[in-house]
C-alpha cells in the first residue's frame, strides 16, 4: 500500500520535491567517524516515535544505526487550515484528499527507527494548490 507522499504523487497533485539522501549519508558518515554521538542521531521525540509506531509505513531496509528491521516512514503535512504542529497522514485516502485541496501545503517524510530513535528528514514536496 502506498501512503503519504507516494499516494499524493500517484494522484498527480504534487510538484517535484526535495530528496535529502545526501544529508542523510553525511550525518551517518559523521556518526560512523565518531563526530556525532549516537544520542544525537537517535533523538526522536516522543510524538514522532509514537507516530512512527502507529502510523509509520514499514521500510524494507534495516535501520542504519542499530541495524534492526524497525525502520518506518512517517508523513506530515503543514499548511492552511491544518493544526500548527501539522497533520500526521495515516492513510492514502487522507493524503489524496489533502492533495486535492486548492490551498497549497507542504509535505515531509521522516525516516524513523521505532527501536533506537534514529530519525532523518527523507523527502519533502508541495502538495495541493491546484486551482
Amino acid at each position: 500500500m502506498k501512503r503519504g507522499l507516494a499516494a499524493a504523487a500517484a494522484s498527480g497533485a504534487t510538484s517535484a520535491g526535495v530528496d535529502y539522501r545526501l544529508a542523510r549519508e553525511a550525518t551517518l558518515q559523521a556518526w560512523r567517524d565518531g563526530d556525532l554521538p549516537t544520542e544525537q542521531v537517535c533523538d526522536a521525540q516522543r510524538e514522532l516515535q509514537r507516530n512512527a509506531e502507529f502510523c509509520g509505513v514499514a521500510l524494507r531496509t534495516p535501520c542504519p544505526v542499530c541495524e534492526k528491521e524497525s525502520l518506518v516512514e512517517v508523513t506530515y503535512v503543514f499548511g492552511p487550515w491544518l493544526p500548527k504542529h501539522g497533520r500526521c497522514v495515516t492513510s492514502d485516502k487522507e493524503m489524496v484528499r489533502l492533495a486535492a485541496r486548492k490551498a497549497a501545503s507542504q509535505g515531509y517524510v521522516v525516516e524513523v527507527c521505532t527501536d533506537c530513535g534514529w530519525n532523518h528528514l527523507a523527502r519533502s514536496r508541495a502538495i495541493g494548490g491546484n486551482a
